[in-house]
This record gives C-alpha cells, structure tokens and sequence, in this order.
C-alpha cells in the first residue's frame, strides 16, 4: 500500500522487517521505486529477489520503459527469455513494444507480434495499440492501417491517437485529418494528444488555417487547455510557412514559459528563412535556458554567415571559445541480431571496428567504380 502512495521510506521500512518475503511482496516494492523514477533502487532489489518470475521481469522491463531506458527494457526483456526461458505475458509484451518503437528495434518488434498472434495476445487492445505505436515510429504505415481496421469496432481513444500519429509524421496528413474527422463522426471525444497529432498533420502540410482553426477549438470547443506541445506544433506550423514574427508573438502570450523545443523549433525556422532579427531573439532565449548546447551558436552563426554578417559570426566564436563550449558528438545505433549499436562519426570502440571499416572502404569503391552520380559525405 506505502508503495503505491510513493511512501518508498515506509515501504522499505515495513519490507526490510517482514520475516516472510513472497512474490507479489517484492514486485510491489520494485514498481513503486519505478512509478518514482528510483530506477537504481529498483534495480539493486531486483537483484536480491531469489525466485525471480515473469512478473518480477515484467515490473523490470515496464520500469525501465515509463522512465525512458528503453535499451535497459529491451536488454532485460531479451534476458528474461534467453537467458532465464520465461515465456512472455500479455503485460511482458505491452511494456517492451515501446521500448522497440523508441528505439527502432523493427526485427525485434515483429518477432514479438508473432509470439503473441500464437498465444492470442491481439485479443488484448493493450497490446495492440502498443504494435501501433511501433509501426508508427518504425514507418511501416500500411501495417499499422492494416492492424487498425484489424481491431474493428475495439478501438478506443488511444487506438485513434496512435494512427492518426502514424500518418501525421509521416508526412500524410490529408489521411491524418480524415482520421480525426472520422472519429469525431463516430462519437469518439479527442484528448490532448490527438490534437498534437492533428496540429502536426496541419504543419506537414502547410495548412495554417486549418491549424489555427483547431488550436482555437481546443479550449472553445472541446474544454481542452493547449499544453506546451500544442504551442509548439503552432510554433513549428507558422515558422515553416516564413511567418516569424507571428510564431514569435504567439510565444510571447503563452501562459506558461517556453522551453528549449519551442525557441530551437523557431530559431530553426528563422535559419531556414534567413531571418536575422527574430533569430536573435530566439538565440538569446536559448543561450539562456541551454548556455552548454553548442548547436544553437552554430545555427545562429550559419544565419549570420547566410547573410554576410560577419561580424555576428566573429562573435559569437568568442562567446563559444570564452564559455569552452564544444560540439557534441551525436550518436547512431543500428539493430543486428537482437542487439542495438550505439556509435558516433568515426568511432573505432567497436571489438570489430577493423572489419566495418574494410567493408565500409569496399562499398565506397564498388560506388566510385559503378559510375552512379551518387553524393557522399566521406
């Protein structure tokens, strides 16, 4: 009960003077560290339990999940079946799924739809609507509609949600709107999110009107408070149709106070559009929510540069040189044979860095002696 209440002290105090320990007893305390976000904590006690079973993995695997450690998800959802020879339940499935969406796990993803059609899992909409959201974030477009009209007349809000979000950012956002239009007909209420997914739909394609109609209906219409992403895809819909100084005045009336998104997703507009002026603006904001971000100095002096101002660019190198801000390096991963690779450019940690790299160097030449007009960033 303590740990349900996020009272972990008195949990963990009536746990540690407990003589007999079962099962649910451990599981309890484990999923009330993970609803907290005490992950390590969880982990050390994981680690204590001497007969661990599929729910003691499952509380594991759902942790890492809802705390966005999607590769730990996956690592202990691939042991639990490996290394221990559990078989996976429904909650098993629902809790990794997101953890293969996230991280782009395809191959792995859809071994687990095949396990769980053989066990008549699909009868659960959880699991589902979490397949959904894989094929979505994974790009598979058409197996997501397929496993949509699948679910016939079972879909709920989040069914509707995670298709809708499928289309809209993936660029169909005609088939997005419809959806939403769909839904409404069908006396299905719209949330929060599914207006983030209608409002992306709108931004995709350019449809300002009808983006600014729905944001408007939020709170007209359907009681719903525009939450900081909801002023982000308007953000986002106005500054890629060149209207700057408008995205930026919405930001000035927003009732709660813009985060790093909302100006980079400006800002990055404004470099698209070569806008100094309002550029600024958003630099300046960003430089002081995020001074460390190297990525906002170089945006703003590619602008300066775009235009000659190279002044702008001289200072802010100095800026950078004096704050010691250097570039980050951004990592890739790739999935092959169960496991995700992270690297960066030129990485060489990898016990077979050697080989890659030979097979790499062959494919540049086999490319080179094709003759194809192909552009490579060697």
């Amino acid at each position: 009960m303590y740990a349900k209440l996020g009272l972990l002290e008195y949990a963990r105090n009536q746990f540690d003077h407990m003589q007999y320990k079962d099962a649910p007893t451990w599981n309890s305390l484990i999923s009330g560290y993970a609803r907290c976000g005490k992950m390590e904590e969880a982990e050390k006690l994981f680690q204590l339990i001497p007969l661990k079973n599929v729910i003691s993995w499952t509380t594991m695997i759902s942790g890492y999940s809802q705390n966005g450690q999607y590769l730990d998800a996956l690592n202990t959802f691939l042991s639990m079946v490996k290394e221990e020879g559990l078989e996976p339940n429904e909650v098993s499935v629902t809790s990794v799924l997101p953890a293969c969406a996230n991280l782009g796990a395809l191959e792995i993803g859809e071994r687990i739809e095949k396990y769980a059609r053989r066990n008549g899992y699909l009868d659960n909409l959880f699991v589902c609507n979490a397949l959904l959201e894989l094929y979505s974030k994974c790009g598979k477009l058409d197996r997501a509609m397929q496993l949509f009209n699948e679910i016939r007349d079972r879909k709920n809000l989040c069914s509707w949600n995670s298709m809708m979000m499928c289309f809209a950012i993936h660029g169909r956002h005609e088939e997005a709107l419809h959806l939403f239009r769909l839904m409404l007909r069908e006396g299905m209420v719209p949330d929060s999110i599914t207006f983030v997914a209608a409002l992306m739909a709108c931004t995709h394609g350019g449809k300002v009107a009808k983006g600014q109609e729905l944001f408007a209906s939020m709170k007209d219409k359907f009681g719903i408070i525009p939450r900081l992403e909801h002023y982000g895809c308007m953000v986002d819909l106005l500054g890629r149709k060149g209207k700057l100084n408008e995205a930026y005045n919405l930001i000035q009336t927003m009732p709660m106070k813009p985060d790093s998104v909302i100006w980079g997703t400006l800002l990055g507009a404004c470099s698209f559009h070569c806008n100094v002026e309002v550029a600024e603006k958003a630099a300046e904001a960003l430089f002081e929510l995020e001074p460390w971000n190297s990525g906002n100095y170089v945006i703003l002096s590619n602008i300066y540069a775009s235009v000659k101002r190279w002044d702008g660019v001289a200072k802010l190198r100095k800026m950078m040189k004096g704050s010691q801000i250097i570039k980050a390096a951004g990592y890739s991963s790739i999935e092959e044979a169960d496991q995700i690779h992270m690297f960066i450019v030129e990485d060489k940690s990898h016990p077979k860095s050697y080989e890659i790299y030979t097979v790499l160097e062959n494919v540049y030449h086999e490319i080179m002696k094709s003759g194809d007009d192909i552009e490579l960033d060697a």
